[in-house]
């Protein structure tokens, strides 16, 4: 039966998708509805909405700018999909981290800042020139001395210089001032020190003009260079710029010899004196940029200014209001960007969008109520829906049952993860899904009983008095021998509790936060077992190993052995395109040639982890990979670069690997982050399995299968910010659902 043009409009339609997974995809996807795609983890709904829908709208977006725009641009590959019709302009909101720039705040991303300084300009007292004086990344408003860091590192000269050494001796340990080196060339040659005597012999002067002086320039011997004391040629170069843009061996070096603190001029606020004098109803912009954003919401909306400047507070206002709206309340201002989690920043840039006029939208969301506990859950479905109902599509990546639930139609992918996914397995509404017979379906209203039989502790870790962030002089006993869970809205205190815990060679703390390495670290290389694979294809084939490395020999030489090429983009971040040459699989032809067991290495690197752990059994790499499929990461592929895991899933592989050290104590935050509730079920099978071999396990966690597995709960709160701090509820499972605490009420909702 033939459809007329408007039902046709009314969906996205897709046909014969086969990016990543993706097993020639065919399905038709409602417009102007909240959908979400659900599966297990690894079985194509990112390929789907994201690789597909999102990427392909992206590139026609491109293609409608003036040539001279598109030249600055990077060519953008079509996605490998026979049709795509009636798509929208997409607007994706990931989990992706926002800029680690160190000027990026909560307050610049959210525009609120320009808000506040604007009113400020316009009404504080006394007057300062305009906005950009209460910048503190404009020179008219930052702090001289920290250059509107708001932070200060200082030396520690003895780190640095060691007094028993001459120069020609290497007095100066810092990376980059070796002999012979450039930077050294300066010092020696300048003619104000005796090469070889002790720098300890120095007089004060001569230590002065060495750590700290400037001079004429120096002939080096290629070229002449001005004269600079070590410690201002460190700070300047080195202290002032984000330590993650630093190559790897400065970075520690820096972290070695220098203590970071809040800049003692300034207070950390980053603003120079006027800005800070500056003032309305008695308090400074960076006063206010301290508060919580609910608190500096009640603050502003009580203020009485001028008719002229209400629109701009009203628009302050609203931004802020919708902070709260989506659990962000609890946060101020001056929070460094780089700082928050995967959610909380999915989160901030969702708020940007909220008061949009544009319409007619695609937003794609990946997991926004990842890491959220079931009450604030709650806002983001509202959140969602306000922007369903301005008229957008809404497409949702999400494991999440009250996510599921609360959509108007869900695409099912499955019905296993890798090649064993790919595939339409369900569509329609969430009731007649919960009817039908896919991995989500039996999950979606399935919950573990709540346990009755806690196990016996063996001691306890005692936290007194803790006062981070905002624990209000928090004293908690934890048991040992269990599966503690530490539990609470988002800000509640779980994260700055578990980092109060007493730490020793025989805790193992094991977060989310980014895994240091560049786009060549892989999940092979960091479980290190690469150097094993590339020696067994060596041994096969009689060859040398490092034929089967991409970093060396064997490496692909348009791509450098990357798989991509990186283009830079005039209009944003730069952009990866597939190596033309290699076609990503990142090594020269000839090397693919060899085999080991019919595979070559590319084929190998290409393996999702449960495969790999097979092909490997029986030795140290297969050991390895078990453990890593253990803690459900069987679906990522052995050779994926780690810069693209998730928050979760690089804590889940920092686990897996960690499990062959046998640590006594693990400390996990929010491990279930990104995994669907098939596979958290099965994480939660290996937690028992590690507490009945003797580990004890302390976890923040969210997720209510959990939270009713664990054998004692500690839960914070009662809400976020300077809100919580305080320990609500101790016990068992069973005791919280007859707590009147957020989680006691969402435990037993579920857990009837």
């Amino acid at each position: 039966m033939s459809r007329d043009k408007s039902a046709v409009a009314e969906v996205i339609v897709v046909r014969g998708a086969r990016v990543n997974n993706l097993c020639g995809v065919d399905v038709d996807i409602p417009k102007h509805r909240l959908v979400v795609f659900t599966g297990v983890s690894g079985s194509g709904k990112s390929s789907l909405a994201f690789d597909t829908i999102a990427a392909e709208s992206q590139r026609m977006l491109n293609e409608t700018y003036p040539a001279f725009v598109q030249n600055l641009m990077p060519r953008l590959p079509r996605p490998d999909v026979d049709r795509l019709e009636h798509l929208s302009a997409a607007i994706v909101v990931d989990q992706s981290a926002m800029s680690g720039n160190p000027r990026s705040t909560v307050g610049t991303a959210t525009d609120t800042l320009s808000g506040l300084r604007t009113l400020f300009a316009r009404h504080g007292a006394p007057d300062v020139s305009g906005p950009r004086a209460l910048s503190f990344n404009d020179p008219a408003g930052a702090c001289p001395p920290c250059q509107g860091s708001g932070q200060q590192a200082v030396i520690e000269v003895d780190r640095v210089l060691d007094p028993s050494k001459s120069l020609n001796q290497g007095a100066i340990s810092f990376p980059n001032f070796a002999v012979g080196s450039l930077f050294w060339k300066v010092y020696a040659r300048s003619g104000d020190f005796d090469v070889d005597q002790p720098v300890g012999q120095f007089t004060k002067d001569q230590r002065e003009h060495l750590l700290t002086g400037s001079g004429p320039s120096v002939q080096t011997g290629s070229h002449p260079m001005a004269y600079e004391g070590v410690l201002t040629k460190i700070e300047r170069l080195y202290l002032s710029k984000d330590p993650e843009a630093l190559p790897a061996r400065i970075r520690q070096a820096v972290h070695d010899c220098a203590t970071v603190g809040p800049c003692e001029h300034c207070d950390g606020s980053r603003l120079n004196d006027t800005a800070r004098a500056c003032r309305i109803a008695g308090h400074s912009i960076a006063e206010l940029c301290t508060m919580q954003a609910s608190d500096l919401a009640s603050w502003l909306r009580a203020l009485e200014l001028p008719a002229p400047l209400r629109p701009v507070q009203g628009g302050v206002v609203a931004a802020l209001e919708a902070m709260g709206q989506v659990g962000l309340g609890y946060l101020a201002l001056q929070r460094p960007t780089s700082t928050l989690s995967g959610g909380e920043a999915q989160r901030i840039k969702t708020v940007m969008h909220l008061d949009s006029a544009l319409s007619e939208l695609t937003y794609v969301f990946d997991e926004p109520a990842a890491g959220l506990h079931p009450h604030d859950t709650a806002r983001v479905i509202e959140l969602l829906h306000r922007l369903r109902d301005k008229g957008n599509s809404v497409l949702v990546v999400e494991h999440q049952s009250d996510v599921v639930l609360a959509a108007d139609h869900v695409i099912d992918l499955g019905p296993g993860a890798g090649s064993g996914g790919g595939h339409i397995v369900f569509q329609g509404t969430p009731k007649q899904l919960a009817a039908s017979d896919t991995v989500t379906a039996r999950h979606l209203h399935r919950h573990l009983p709540v346990k009755t039989d806690a196990r016996e502790r063996t001691g306890t870790l005692r936290i007194d008095r803790a006062t981070r962030n905002n624990l209000h002089d928090v004293t908690v006993e934890i048991p040992l021998g269990c599966l503690v869970t530490v539990t609470g809205v988002a800000g509640a205190g779980k994260t700055s509790l578990l980092a109060s815990l007493p730490t020793g060679d025989d805790v193992a703390v094991l977060d989310q936060s980014p895994i240091r390495g560049s786009r060549r670290s892989s999940c092979a290389t960091y479980a290190d077992v690469l150097d094993d694979i590339r020696a067994d294809f060596a041994a096969a084939n009689d060859v040398k190993a490092t034929l089967f490395s991409p970093n060396s020999d064997g490496a692909c030489p348009e791509c450098s052995g990357l798989g991509v090429t990186w283009t830079a983009n005039a209009l944003g971040p730069e952009v990866a395109t597939r190596c033309a040459t290699c076609h990503g699989r990142r090594f020269r032809a000839d090397v693919l040639s060899h085999t080991l067991h019919e595979l070559n290495i590319a084929d190998v690197l290409d393996l999702p982890l449960t495969d790999a752990a097979t092909f490997f059994a029986g030795s140290r790499t297969g050991a390895t990979l078990s453990r890593l499929t253990a803690v459900g990461l069987g679906y990522l592929a052995l050779g994926q670069p780690v810069t693209e895991l998730s928050g979760g899933e690089r804590q889940r592989l920092r686990l897996g690997i960690e499990m062959g050290r046998r640590a006594s104590v693990y400390v996990l935050d929010e491990p279930t982050t990104g995994l669907h509730t098939a596979d958290v079920h099965v994480l939660i099978s290996l937690f028992d399995s590690l507490i009945d071999s003797g580990t004890s396990l302390i976890v923040a966690e969210h997720h209510r299968d959990v939270i009713a597995r664990s054998d004692w709960v500690i839960d914070l709160g009662p809400d976020a910010g300077h809100g919580g701090g305080h320990v609500v509820f101790t016990g068992t499972p069973s005791q919280l659902k007859q707590a009147p605490t957020h989680t006691g009420r969402a435990l037993q909702a579920t857990h009837t």
